[in-house]
């Protein structure tokens, strides 16, 4: 390794602490080599009381393959550029790839919100060090830029502006991630059969969590899937999710999702789905939660959701990514 990337590592993995509560921070704080990271960058207000307009995460060196999940309303760009140097991946070596994501809208400074990114730790970062992802917030005419990294030896606490950080483990030595799912089984209900249903988990203030779930038809006649229901929601209503010249927006579907006679409606994330309103409470991953789905025809459903990690794609153990 040259002594330049040497020195850029060492800069972005220093043997710090976890950084202070900030505004912007990281829901998933620990990690280990080797393996597929899910940052959920977490802005829980503005900029002096201004309204954040934009969210930008710079990705450090020795991560590689980062990849934004897009958000309804906002507008969504990357920016790619050349690594220090390549990096054995699933498909050979890489040069370069993602150095920054942005995402545009607007957040007003008494709202929450939660900006999610994929990308994978090399052999480049080491057990014992930390990654930092520097967060820039534009506001109206404010910037709230968290990207200070403190020197070996130094508390993040003693800066003023710290970069949210990621502290690097061990495989053998990381925190046990939840607890597998138990596969729920088909829940039958007239003519139809609803497979798998679960949950993201969210964190702490959180005030939304999303559903996901699939229904199959097996009968002469059209259904409507109206509602769905959870203890910790206010509500539950069906939404879906689209792009629009680039930006992703999500909607409520209007009058219900209609389940055609033999046919399997999937409601995943990207596209058609739950969406739990006003949450009491975290949903934690491991866990199962009482519930409800309503149809036109069918009637109100009981039926139990699994909760996945937080930024999970599919129903499985912690959410993990398999290639």
């Amino acid at each position: 390794m040259t002594f330049s990337l040497r020195a850029g590592l060492a800069a972005a993995l220093s043997l710090a602490a976890a950084p202070a509560l900030a505004h912007a921070v990281l829901a998933v704080t620990q990690a280990s080599p080797n393996q597929t990271y899910r940052g959920v960058v977490q802005i829980g207000h503005g900029c002096d009381g201004r309204a954040t307009k934009s969210v930008t995460v710079t990705i450090p060196e020795g991560v590689i393959a980062a990849k934004p999940m897009p958000k309804a309303g906002w507008e969504l760009a990357t920016a790619k550029g050349p690594y220090a140097r390549a990096y054995p991946s699933y498909h050979g070596t890489v040069a370069e790839g993602v150095k920054t994501i942005t995402w545009t809208g607007a957040l007003p400074d008494d709202q929450y919100d939660e900006f999610v990114f994929q990308a994978r730790l090399t052999d480049a970062v080491a057990p014992g060090g930390t990654v930092y992802f520097p967060v820039r917030q534009d506001c109206d005419g404010a910037v709230a830029d968290w990207r200070e990294i403190p020197a070996a030896g130094q508390s993040a606490r003693d800066l003023k502006s710290p970069a949210p950080g990621v502290r690097i483990v061990a495989a053998a030595t990381a925190a046990p991630a939840a607890a597998p799912m138990a596969a729920p089984a088909t829940v039958k209900a007239g003519d139809l059969a609803i497979t798998a249903p679960w949950i993201r988990a969210t964190p702490g203030g959180a005030k939304v969590a999303g559903g996901y779930l699939e229904v199959t038809n097996t009968g002469k006649e059209p259904d409507r899937l109206l509602s769905a229901s959870i203890p910790l929601a206010a509500r539950g209503e069906v939404h879906q999710m689209s792009m629009d010249k680039g930006v992703a927006k999500m909607a409520p579907v209007e009058g219900g999702l209609v389940v055609k006679p033999g046919e399997t409606v999937a409601l995943k994330p990207g596209g058609y789905h739950l969406m739990f309103l006003d949450l009491k409470g975290p949903a934690k991953a491991g866990e199962t939660l009482e519930g409800t789905l309503t149809f036109e025809r069918a009637g109100t459903v009981p039926v139990r959701f699994a909760v996945g990690a937080i930024g999970a794609s599919a129903p499985e153990a912690g959410g993990h990514h398999h290639h």
